[in-house]
């Protein structure tokens, strides 16, 4: 709670063969040991993150990957892994090893990269177990297309000069992302409507409520927590009329009860629709609500793991306001965490959750994987506005989403 959250920080994967020596540069990076360092080949197995600060960039999660070129049944799955790494990464490290120079291995991943516009720093290392020619780097950087920068993990020759093409290389959105500052002003009362039930972490708030609330505070307005039941009491004892109101998306109906019409009203998982991904297009998705038929096939996915409650919302309470709406029955599958399907072509609707677990490249490459697929795609919170018949409300404060759900007549 005390730390910028993961999906929050600029991810950094770096990527080539095995014993190029990626855990090495992370170390050298981070100044300490935190990726296992081996002279035996495939070490690392598993993409493994770490999260640090790099000024001027700020936070950062580095991710240490699977060699590209490793062998054998679990080393093509381990590769598939790597690859997969891709969609969450928003600055690439191409390691090449110094003493046996490009490959087909790293030319391949480049492609890859560059076809995701990721942007990425080529890096020849151990340079100094070698007799490292300009004219090499000059011909290696002409076959891969991409400027190199020498280093030497082990005696740390480089790493500064790597740093600051890091610092160089991150992109920056020019949009600033924000979940609530421009929908408030300075002084404005803003009411977080928190459930404390069961399915509630103990002792804390989860993330997207964490998060709202320091956006608020952060714009200079007034955060008002309260729960559900006691929602009416605290807008009639307030003594100032809230700028808004923003619910779980488990209390729509009962808050959109006790919230005057004259105060717009939203809920955390839709403020996170347009935060990482694309609000328009979840809303557009709705519309296939319409056209699902018995039998057809959904996914529900989730960008973490977590202990599923009975009536969880994604795999009991969705699936049965689902089943209600097309009046029979609906086969279902289930991803969480990294893990997103390859094929999607099976599915009628995937319905994903706020995604506030995952960072903005890999909630957007989820979408437009999906709109590539042309398979519709909605997340949690706009689903149940609709389920429950507020959506028109719930999205009043979001032009060009209204404007879809005007013109497709959802309801």
């Amino acid at each position: 709670m005390n730390t910028t959250p993961n999906a929050s920080r600029l991810h950094i994967a770096i990527f080539g063969r095995r014993n190029a020596g990626k855990s090495s540069i992370i170390n050298a990076l981070t100044n300490q040991n935190i990726a296992i360092v081996s002279d035996v080949a495939g070490t690392t197995t598993d993409p493994v993150q770490k999260a640090m600060e790099i000024l001027p960039i700020g936070p950062v999660v580095i991710i240490d990957t699977a060699g590209l070129d490793d062998t054998g049944e679990l080393g093509e799955l381990r590769v598939k892994k790597t690859y997969e790494v891709l969609n969450r990464t928003d600055l690439a490290l191409l390691i090449i090893d110094g003493t046996i120079g490009p490959s087909e291995f790293e030319e391949e991943i480049l492609k890859k990269i560059k076809e995701k516009n990721i942007p990425v720093v080529g890096v020849v290392n151990k340079v100094d177990l070698v007799d490292f020619h300009f004219s090499k780097k000059t011909e290696w950087e002409k076959r891969l297309k991409l400027e190199l920068v020498e280093t030497s993990a082990n005696s740390g020759y480089g790493i500064e000069e790597l740093k600051r093409q890091i610092i160089k290389k991150a992109p920056y959105d020019d949009r600033e992302l924000s979940l609530v500052s421009d929908l408030i002003n300075p002084g404005d009362f803003v009411v977080l409507v928190v459930p404390i039930d069961k399915a509630a972490p103990k002792g804390r708030l989860i993330l997207p409520q964490q998060q709202v609330i320091r956006d608020v505070i952060e714009n200079d307005a007034i955060a008002v927590v309260t729960k559900e039941y006691e929602l009416k009491e605290t807008l009639e004892n307030l003594g100032k009329k809230p700028s808004l109101v923003i619910t779980d998306s488990q209390a729509f109906l009962k808050v959109s009860a006790d919230t005057p019409k004259d105060i717009p009203l939203t809920s955390f998982s839709i403020l996170f629709a347009r935060y990482k991904g694309d609000l328009d297009e979840l809303t557009r998705g709705l519309k296939a609500l319409e056209r699902l038929k018995p039998g057809d096939r959904i996914l529900i996915a989730e960008g973490c793991t977590h202990h599923r409650q009975s009536d969880d919302i994604g795999k009991v309470k969705i699936p049965r306001w689902i089943r209600q709406i097309v009046g029979g029955d609906i086969q279902f599958d289930f991803s969480s965490g990294m893990t997103f399907p390859d094929n999607l072509d099976e599915y009628k609707l995937i319905v994903h959750c706020g995604g506030c677990m995952l960072n903005r490249r890999e909630m957007m490459y989820r979408i437009s994987y999906a709109k590539d697929k042309d398979i519709p795609i909605v997340n949690y919170g706009l689903l149940i506005a609709y389920v429950q018949g507020i959506l028109p409300r719930a999205i009043e404060m979001f032009p060009s989403a209204k404007l879809i759900y005007d013109e497709d007549r959802l309801y």
